[in-house]
Parts: C-alpha cells; sequence; structure tokens
C-alpha cells in the first residue's frame, strides 16, 4: 500500500513539476497530501491523483477509464502514457514524494488544495487565497 501510494505521488510530482526544481516537486506532492486531508477530497494519495470523472469502456462495461482532459491533474488523462521518460527528473520525484510522504520537509504550501501554471488564468482562482508561487506554479487555499 506505501509502495503504491508513493508511486502515485512520485508520478503526479514528475508529470506536474518534472521541468522545475526539487521545490516545485515537494510543492505539488504537498498539495496532493493537502487534498487527502480534506473531507473535500478522496482520504488516500492514488484516488486523489487519479481523481476525474469515468466512463465505462465499451469493450467491457465493468471497465472504466477517466474521460480525457477532465481529470484534476491533467496528465493522468491526457491519453499519453504515463511512464516517465527522464530518469533524473523521476528520481528527483521519488525523492521528493518519499520526503513528502514521511513529512520529512518543510510544508512549502501551507494548506494550499490548489495550483495552476503562472501562464492561465483559470476563473476559479479569483474565489481562493493566493499562498505563493513556486517555480512555475501559483498554490491556492480556502478564502478566509
Amino acid at each position: 500500500m506505501i509502495a503504491e501510494a508513493l508511486f502515485c505521488l512520485a508520478l503526479n510530482a514528475y508529470w506536474e513539476a518534472r521541468d522545475q526544481d526539487m521545490k516545485g516537486m515537494l510543492a505539488v506532492s504537498q498539495v496532493v497530501m493537502n487534498r487527502v486531508e480534506s473531507e473535500h477530497y478522496p482520504d488516500n494519495i492514488c484516488e486523489v491523483v487519479h481523481q476525474g470523472p469515468t466512463k465505462p469502456s465499451w469493450k467491457d462495461k465493468n471497465v472504466s477509464y477517466p474521460v480525457k482532459n477532465r481529470c484534476q491533474f491533467s496528465w493522468y488523462c491526457d491519453g499519453k502514457s504515463d511512464t516517465p521518460k527522464d530518469e533524473f527528473a523521476w528520481q528527483h520525484a521519488l525523492l521528493a514524494a518519499t520526503g513528502v510522504y514521511y513529512n520529512k520537509v518543510d510544508n512549502l504550501v501551507d494548506d494550499s488544495l490548489w495550483y495552476h501554471a503562472d501562464y492561465v488564468r483559470p476563473g476559479w482562482a479569483k474565489a481562493k487565497n493566493k499562498v505563493t508561487k513556486i517555480g512555475d506554479h501559483i498554490f491556492y487555499s480556502w478564502k478566509k
């Protein structure tokens, strides 16, 4: 169970922040852990990372797949392979996930539950409290 959770957390760090330094990977991983602790999200890491609408397979109605481009974390349902290709970034993602999972790193994002890249302007951001900017991500919590 721990191995699966760490794998999901590391995959998210890799795909969301592989082009950033360690702080960027730590920050996006901390958002996942904040969501696990929140009553508004699933209570395990893989369910948080994989959250989004699904549709049944046309071959087998008992099998469901994520709806393309509708997931909480876009890499998970973009229709592309989720296998890391950059070994260096993957090793950093594993380190970040491990540090965050075992709570061995400083909290960089406080109680943030959301983030977005700094080159987009999602409508939901106006209704949230901006917490910080790390790398090319801006992090948000509930309005206080």
